[in-house]
């Protein structure tokens, strides 16, 4: 863990290291305190007093974590090393998981499940995988390096993070990884790490950066990829993610309708070159219709298309339909189909003209450069999948089942693209190890359709009947599940409870304090009552609500 000015950080995240449950006697903790200039010495000093397995480092402040962290490798005694921010915790069996899985699979780099207030949902996190490498897997979607290696990996590779003040440090650790990496585990059904987003606002860098600046070092990330593979589609492949996301970023919504003049200017400048100069051809045809014909625009030179473009394409909205929802051996299974609309309500289509399909005319209508942009394949990189959300705890599920592409014709050669499918969600094995933990468990849908990605609420469209179920006791001993359409947009929320004897007071208890209806006339009433009494009320209401779910 590198330190710097870390205050009491050190010991909130401290316990979570400490305490875990691999064992004091098989792992040790190394801080290296970057030179901090604040109490931070003296509390890592208490902890070395107080744990014989905690080690500290102290060095002249070197202005970034890069070579603290270097540090940290080149001092530690152990098989694997974990990398932690001075922020951010461990769960409790989140070391003797993750080594476990290495060992068994003499793996270079372990992914451990990521969960917190800097973390949403990922799917490279949405099953665990005991083997694979770059070729077969999304690892590139994850370039934080809160991950564990095996250090003679790291040092027979000559793998260290870049020192001093460099942006982009930890993707260029990582694409290095990555690339060279035989075995790669990623362990899905146990959060292992909890980043998160501290009150001061201390994970961001004050430093302005400018658009040379930054693309300057994602240019060192692409040569990274470059180094460690052949050019092909491979490559191709491992380098469209930094060009999706980094590179269009400047020229897609929002951020090119919030920058303006010569802050624009420079910005779509910069990127232009990039995409000339650093990406090979292959990179830009793998890309979705609207992401490539971004890409198009942005070397044909036409700033005001991609503008009004990303205008355009910010108004794009997912529509879902739930077409079935049942319970099946106490399973919930939900077939949905979700697809896209424009801002006039009216879907997002392809329009087969002489032998070709051409993206939405409508969308593109006064676009220059835009018109008749053809779409070789509707279904490049569209999927779609349910998550569901634990409330509580701020962990992310991803249920059994994929939404499949499809193209549903609406008459005179124009098609909409959906992703449609069933998914089956098992209160008993949706997270892994144990069942769905107690409380409340909101279900969201994401897609990705023709280049458009959203992430809307699993609720029924308005001019579709809400699907209604009863609740349901599962496992044993029994657990109540109860389905209710509550909260902003009527979204599908699971209620949980916990294993107990269910009788019919229990059993309505929880079916009414999951209604919304009745949820909302309470909030009503409280809005009307005196403060002090509004929070008796809150506070009461909470403890017996967690009585409830017990």
């Amino acid at each position: 863990m590198p330190i710097y000015n870390a205050g009491s950080y050190v010991d909130r995240c401290a316990p979570s290291l400490v305490n875990q449950s691999l064992g004091a006697d098989a792992y040790e903790v190394v801080y290296v305190d970057d030179g901090s200039t604040d109490d931070s010495a003296e509390r890592l000093g208490r902890l070395a007093e107080a744990h014989a397995h905690v080690r500290v480092f102290r060095q002249e402040n070197s202005g970034w974590p890069g070579k603290p962290r270097n540090v940290g490798v080149d001092r530690a005694r152990g098989k694997y090393v974990q990398f932690v921010d001075q922020d951010d915790e461990l769960s409790y069996e989140a070391l003797e998981r993750l080594y476990a899985m290495a060992e068994r699979n003499r793996s270079d780099i372990v992914l451990g499940k990521v969960h917190g207030t800097m973390q949403g949902p990922s799917n490279v996190f949405k099953r665990t995988v005991e083997r694979c490498t770059a070729a077969d897997a999304p690892l590139f979607e994850s370039l934080t390096p809160h991950k564990m290696f095996r250090r003679d990996f790291l040092q027979e590779h000559g793998i260290r993070f870049p020192e001093g003040r460099v942006r982009l440090e930890d993707q260029l650790f990582m694409a290095r990884t990555y690339v060279r990496a035989k075995t790669v585990s990623i362990l899905g059904n146990y959060p292992c790490y909890q980043w998160n987003r501290r009150e001061d606002g201390g994970n961001n860098s004050s430093r302005r950066i400018t658009a040379d600046d930054y693309y300057g070092h994602l240019g060192k990330v692409v040569e990274a990829i470059k180094e460690g593979t052949r050019p092909g589609d491979l490559q191709d492949r491992l380098l469209r993610r930094s060009y999706r996301v980094e590179l269009l970023r400047p020229v897609s919504e929002p951020r090119v309708l919030r920058r303006t003049g010569k802050d624009l200017e420079e910005y779509f400048t910069t990127v232009r070159r990039m995409a000339m100069t650093s990406y090979p051809p292959g990179v830009r045809e793998g890309l979705p219709a609207i992401s490539r014909l971004r890409a198009e625009l942005l070397v044909q030179d036409r700033l005001d298309s991609l503008v009004e473009l990303a205008r355009r394409t910010e108004q794009i909205r997912a529509h879902v339909e739930v077409d079935d929802m049942r319970w099946r051996n106490d399973k919930l299974v939900i077939r949905t189909r979700i697809g896209m609309v424009r801002a006039d309500g009216e879907p997002l289509t392809v329009v087969e003209r002489g032998g070709r399909m051409l993206l939405d005319p409508e969308l593109l209508d006064g676009i220059r450069g835009a018109e008749g942009w053809e779409v070789p394949d509707p279904f490049t990189h569209a999927h779609g999948e349910l998550i569901v959300h634990d409330t509580t705890h701020n962990h992310w599920w991803y249920p059994d089942g994929e939404l499949a592409p499809a193209l549903e014709p609406l008459g005179g050669g124009r098609h909409r693209v959906v992703v449609t499918g069933e998914t089956v969600i098992d209160p008993l094995t949706l997270t892994g190890d144990e069942p769905m933990a107690p409380g409340a468990h909101q279900v969201w849908a994401s897609a990705q359709v023709l280049g458009v990605g959203r992430r809307p609420r699993l609720a029924p469209a308005r001019d579709r009947t809400r699907v209604s179920l009863g609740t349901v006791a599962v496992g044993a001993p029994p657990r109540l599940v109860s389905p209710t359409w509550a909260g902003p947009g009527g979204q599908l929320r699971l209620t949980v409870s916990g294993p107990g004897r269910i009788g019919p007071t229990r059993r309505l208890l929880l079916r009414t304090t999951a209604d919304h209806r009745i949820r909302h006339s309470v909030r009503e009433l409280l809005r009307h009552l005196p403060p002090g009494m509004r929070r008796h009320i809150r506070a009461t209401a909470h403890w017996a609500d967690g009585w409830l779910l017990r």
